[in-house]
């Protein structure tokens, strides 16, 4: 039980990134909570080339918009969709169309190193709950409920369903054993801190949506420079070599 509470401290909703001592370059990035740890890499490869820290706000891409809409100081929102940037650049909360960075993939993964996970015996009685974020507030909740219709199994298991608020707090429900099983990104198994944990398969792909991810620079009375340059760093052939490495698909800008 010590790993898996180790463990789960790395599921912190705000996280902190950069070394640089000049606070005033620094700059806030909203970030899906699937990016929880490739956003770790870029940001820290950022500040490494620029000196620029930013601070990483971790959430479901339904609660962060609506952050950004009540006015939170955001810099940069990285979605876990393009749904919810169109949004707000719909309304005017950007300065530019959402673009698509990286295309995520949807995974179904169990803490265990006896389960192997298979959506075949999501309805067997030893599963007891199936882990998955929020549907309404998270795009891989919604991706994993397209699954779960998508194979006619949803009527069977939906008793059993256990709702994150956001990818992040299901990846909780996994690694503490509270859900035997739970759909999640494949970043998270790939990452360090997860990798060779449990079992885990990959959901095919015409099972549910391509779950593409957008990036907006928020509009502000004057956009920080700063925001700009890390914008256009996720473009880049670092960031886009570590989001790779994480298992997302990425695409040219």
């Amino acid at each position: 039980m010590k790993n898996f509470t180790q463990t789960i401290l790395f599921f912190s909703l705000i996280l902190s990134v950069g070394c640089s001592k000049k606070d005033h370059a620094k700059i806030t990035v909203a970030t899906a909570a699937n990016m929880q740890f490739a956003i770790q890499e870029i940001v820290k490869s950022f500040t490494e080339q620029t000196g620029i820290s930013c601070d990483i706000v971790i959430g479901s891409s339904g609660k962060l918009t609506a952050q950004i809409k009540e006015g939170a100081p955001y810099d940069i929102f990285i979605s876990a969709d393009t749904k919810y940037p169109k949004a707000l650049y719909t309304q005017g909360f950007a300065t530019s169309p959402p673009e698509i960075y990286a295309h995520g993939s949807l995974i179904l993964w169990s803490i265990s190193d006896t389960l192997r996970p298979n959506l075949k015996f999501l309805d067997k009685d030893y599963i007891q709950h199936i882990a998955l974020a929020n549907p309404k507030t998270a795009p891989y909740g919604e991706a994993a409920i397209s699954v779960l219709r998508h194979y006619d199994i949803y009527p069977q298991i939906q008793n059993k369903l256990v709702y994150g608020e956001s990818i992040s707090q299901t990846n909780q429900f996994i690694v503490s054993g509270a859900a035997q099983v739970g759909f999640t990104t494949k970043s998270v198994v790939l990452s360090a801190q997860m990798k060779g944990k449990g079992n885990w398969i990959s959901i095919p792909k015409n099972s549910y949506t391509p779950i593409a991810q957008a990036v907006i620079l928020i509009q502000k009375e004057k956009v920080s420079k700063n925001a700009t340059k890390f914008y256009e760093y996720l473009f880049s052939l670092k960031s886009k070599e570590i989001l790779e490495n994480f298992g997302y698909l990425v695409t040219e800008k």
